[in-house]
């Protein structure tokens, strides 16, 4: 299906779209270079808190973890409205197996 039809079916509602929760996550986490983000910050929080500034290790620390889950929360329907959006990002998406149709 081209991306037009994939857009017009959805907008009208004849067609619908569902986004694997897991993939979808993972993919975001490494367009976002995720990994690389996280541990400096996680790091950074226990070292704080190592230093003495406990409270604000802690926030570092739980900062960190929020991005994460954030991202994670998020992916789903970041995933479906720049399907929507980029024809590329789409075909992509659909190769991967992360967007699936269903009429």
């Amino acid at each position: 299906m081209s991306h037009a039809e994939f857009v017009r079916g959805f907008r009208e509602g004849r067609l619908q779209a569902r986004v694997d929760r897991k993939a979808a996550a993972r993919e975001m986490s490494a367009r976002l270079l995720l990994p690389f983000v996280l541990l400096p910050l996680l790091g950074l929080g226990v070292a704080l808190a190592l230093a003495g500034y406990v409270f604000s290790g802690i926030a570092a620390f739980a900062g960190a973890l929020g991005l994460r889950l954030l991202v994670h929360a998020s992916s789903r329907g970041f995933v479906l409205s720049r399907s929507l959006q980029d024809a590329d990002f789409y075909q992509e998406m659909l190769a991967k197996g992360i967007l699936i149709l269903a009429a």
